[in-house]
């Protein structure tokens, strides 16, 4: 992974894009059997005085024993952070919990490590950045790809917002650790990486409409990490290490494209919307929680089948709707869509079919259908319509909203 961090600084300077790239601040990453002691040596290095571990009580028996096992061992000083749950049992990066690790973290610490999936470290990240000590991601499940990224998915006042705040560091994933998660993890960390087939078409898509900034180096970053998951998917599905190493390093690889991008457009479109408006929602009735992945892989197969039935049939007919554009922004955006329209079309036409979405995933052991999360069809009706407004982007599924005002009924039915 340390060849592939400095391969991306090399082509990060050699890109045409003309979009400013971030810079890539992750100073070490290693995924392996001797990640644990690549921790212990980079902490030592640095000479840090005091680390705060942050975990929840699984991640903690999960992980967290065994390191801070090694960090008395090694003479490391360092206090611990459990994060605690809500009445579901469930970690939410709310106000909660950003106000509990706050708290406790001491003005001696100047290292915070996240040892846990995307909840534990959309906190870490944010805490981080709001009391400027650096982080380090230590993933205990190849769960998500956001280990690496800017971005911090929260929930405040019960809405979903996403701030762009620092990447960690540095980046160690053991192998012998990783593999011990729960099968449904497995599952929802494959499910994240199926997500970029929505999302890669929806930012071409919103580049095309409405001139987004687009760099075709993420978008080939994320595409190579989906392919790699793909493309290996039976050693994934055997949770054997090897395969397990292959979906961490696809994970990591994405929020590496993330963060060379500075947003979450290569990796989030309208299947991450689906999915925030039903995280909302079950924390509104105050119902447990699902695993993000595995929300976003249900996500992504309806909106492959939706975006291929109806939205390609609107953007044959783009010329005689043109007209009825609601305003003179939209007029701009159809003009634009007419120019691109052949683009536009092979982009979503290359999405695979809802069936064959549904067959990866049910390969690693996913959910395919929103019932078998727990989901309702009312919910589900009520996000299509809806959950484009969660975020500032013009994908499928907006245009499908704001423009045709879609009916999806005979597709999720």
């Amino acid at each position: 992974m340390q060849n592939l961090l400095n391969e991306i600084r090399e082509l990060s300077n050699q890109c045409k894009c003309g979009n400013p790239h971030n810079d890539m601040t992750i100073e070490e990453i290693a995924v392996g059997k001797q990640a644990i002691k690549n921790l212990l040596a980079f902490l030592q290095r640095k000479q840090y005085q005091k680390a705060m571990v942050v975990v929840d009580a699984n991640t903690h028996q999960a992980t967290g024993e065994l390191l801070v096992s090694q960090l008395e061992q090694a003479s490391i000083p360092f206090a611990i952070c459990t994060i605690l749950g809500d009445e579901n049992g469930d970690v939410v990066a709310d106000e909660q919990s950003l106000v509990q690790v706050c708290l406790e973290t001491e003005s001696s610490t100047d290292i915070m490590l996240a040892v846990g999936s995307g909840t534990i470290h959309d906190i870490t990240r944010f805490c981080s950045a709001k009391l400027n000590i650096p982080f380090i991601s230590v993933p205990t499940a190849p769960s998500v790809d956001g280990f690496t990224s800017l971005g911090a998915p929260l929930i405040v006042r019960g809405e979903k917002k996403t701030f762009q705040m620092t990447a960690p560091i540095a980046l160690f994933a053991d192998t012998e650790l990783l593999k011990k998660a729960p099968k449904s993890m497995i599952a929802a960390g494959f499910g994240d990486m199926l997500a970029k087939i929505t999302s890669l078409s929806d930012w071409e898509f919103d580049h095309y409409a409405t001139g987004e900034p687009y760099c075709s180096l993420s978008a080939q970053l994320t595409k190579e990490a989906l392919d790699e998951c793909i493309n290996n998917i039976e050693k994934i599905k055997q949770g054997k290490e090897e395969g397990i190493q292959i979906l961490m390093e696809s994970l990591i690889k994405s929020g590496l494209a993330m963060m060379l991008f500075g947003q979450s457009h290569p990796a989030s479109g309208g299947e991450h919307h689906l999915s925030h408006y039903w995280e909302m929602h079950l924390l509104k009735q105050k119902q447990p929680q699902i695993l993000h992945g595995a929300k976003v892989g249900v996500t992504t197969a309806l909106l492959a089948e939706i975006y291929q039935k109806q939205f390609v049939h609107w953007l044959e007919k783009i010329e005689d709707i043109a007209e009825y554009a609601p305003s003179e922004e939209y007029a701009a955006i159809m003009n634009n869509i007419q120019q691109n329209k052949k683009q536009i079309i092979t982009v979503y036409n290359n999405i695979p079919t809802r069936s064959e979405i549904s067959r990866l995933l049910e390969c690693v052991g996913g959910a395919i259908e929103p019932m078998q999360l727990g989901i309702s069809n009312e919910l589900v009706m009520d996000s299509l319509k809806e959950a484009h407004h969660l975020r500032n982007r013009f994908t499928a599924l907006k245009f499908l909203n704001e423009v045709i005002k879609s009916d999806y009924a005979k597709v999720i039915v």
